[in-house]
């Protein structure tokens, strides 16, 4: 299936799977000005509310570019919660990102036991992030002491060509993201100077270059 999203609309993912369960999307070629495919489940206090959230997704031999976003995307709308989400067999280039993880305070809920494998990008500028949102709410309603739990991540076999780069994971300082595991990544062609940038976040890693920060070092814990 080959999906083509104008580059100019204010949202134009290629797929949102939101609030939904048992999802399979696979054989994809993507164009998009926005995420290729974009894991959501609800925004702030509504999707707290509903409390409907996304799981046992599968996400598989996906393709495409965007200038602008990520090939896969989940968040920043996950109040209702996301857990048991695989992804592989994911080729993105020429694209902002390749993984993005986004939440924010205000948000709520959880995303939880995310597996990634099997990743090829090529001239995407930040392989690997995890972040806070843009601070981006519906309305004046929304709680700033409703924090995400973010933990259970499961990251491997990943090779990112020319990016401009190293991997962003900034977590939230009430609430860190944790348990991010990553096995046999390679960053290659990066600048001299870039470095892993990470706060409020914990793991480990094993076989990835170039070496990660200091918090994703706990490699005694490494188990799969």
């Amino acid at each position: 299936m080959t999906i083509l999203a104008p580059l100019n609309a204010p949202n134009t993912d290629g797929i949102d799977p939101d609030s939904s369960t048992n999802v399979c999307i696979e054989d994809c070629y993507i164009e998009s000005g926005d995420d290729l495919v974009a894991v959501k489940s609800g925004w702030d206090q509504y999707g707290i509310t509903m409390a409907c959230p996304s799981s046992n997704i599968i996400v598989r031999r996906v393709t495409g570019t965007t200038p602008t976003c990520s090939g896969i995307g989940i968040g920043s709308e996950m109040s209702g919660g996301i857990y048991d989400v695989t992804v592989k067999d994911l080729h993105v280039w020429n694209s902002a990102a390749g993984i993005r993880i986004k939440t924010d305070r205000g948000r709520g809920g959880y995303i939880a036991n995310i597996t990634i494998s099997n990743i090829l990008m090529e001239r995407v500028r930040i392989p690997i992030r995890f972040s806070r949102g843009s601070n981006d709410h519906p309305d004046e309603e929304w709680n700033p002491k409703a924090v995400p739990i973010v933990k259970g991540f499961f990251i491997s076999d990943v090779v990112s060509l020319n990016s401009t780069k190293a991997p962003i994971l900034v977590g939230i300082e009430d609430s860190p993201f944790e348990t991010i595991c990553m096995k046999n990544v390679s960053i290659l062609g990066l600048p001299s100077s870039a470095a892993w940038h990470c706060e409020f976040v914990s793991g480990f890693t094993d076989k990835v270059l170039p070496m990660s920060c200091p918090q994703l070092q706990n490699n005694g814990s490494l188990s799969w």
